[in-house]
């Protein structure tokens, strides 16, 4: 596999980063000190904090609604941070070997965050959310372990973070708006199961499908560099 075969590379491919308010933000931040660090932490909160709205759709009342759109802003607001934080590190030319540190175990508390705690909301399922967890953080390690062995990055679908982000955001939406009439559920083996958890095994098996992927990929340039 030749280099430009493989997709890989060290910046996740992300079109909205070439977008002017895009760089009128990132410089906007820049310009005033605001550390990528700080932005990092900044987006595995907003994850913390979608997991816990996410749960705390299963309480029921009046506040359900207002959860899920919470949770979906905050889905959103992650994907931002982690845009920006490269972003303002490239721009106050203050990107160093501590960044690759904020840059990973924040986005991995987020990815546990986001789906344990969809796991425990409306519809959801408590061992599909760790499920999902467990299988995104291995997606994320299989392209760790690619650059430690000297192959690119490999950001390839189809179910990479944006894409995982992208469908927790389509059903808390979803879930806010729609009428309960349209939010089916249903009862297997003396457990219910909702939307929630169809959204996680859709991301359950898309990240272990990512993940093999990415495996093969890694495999076949080791393979063709090798010296």
């Amino acid at each position: 596999m030749s280099e430009q075969e493989y997709q890989g590379g060290e910046r996740r491919p992300i079109a909205s980063r070439d977008l002017a308010i895009s760089r009128r933000t990132a410089s906007w931040l820049a310009e005033r000190g605001v550390s990528p660090n700080a932005i990092s932490i900044a987006g595995m909160l907003a994850a913390i904090a979608g997991g816990f709205a996410l749960w705390g759709t299963s309480i029921g009342g009046g506040i359900v609604r207002p959860l899920w759109l919470f949770a979906a802003a905050m889905a959103q607001l992650r994907l931002l941070a982690n845009m920006f934080d490269g972003m303002v590190a490239i721009q106050r030319q203050v990107a160093s070997p501590l960044g690759e540190l904020y840059n990973e175990v924040p986005d991995r508390i987020s990815d546990a965050a986001m789906f344990i705690g969809l796991g425990f909301a409306t519809g959801g399922e408590p061992l599909l959310g760790c499920g999902a967890a467990l299988s995104a953080v291995f997606t994320a390690y299989v392209r760790a372990m690619a650059k430690v062995a000297g192959a690119p990055q490999d950001f390839c679908g189809p179910m990479a973070k944006p894409q995982r982000m992208f469908v927790v955001t389509v059903l808390a939406v979803y879930c806010a708006l729609a009428p309960n009439a349209w939010q089916p559920m249903w009862l297997v083996a003396d457990r219910t199961f909702g939307l929630a958890s169809v959204a996680l095994a859709i991301i359950l098996i898309g990240s272990l499908w990512t993940a093999m992927r990415r495996l093969v990929r890694t495999a076949r340039y080791l393979k063709a560099h090798r010296q």
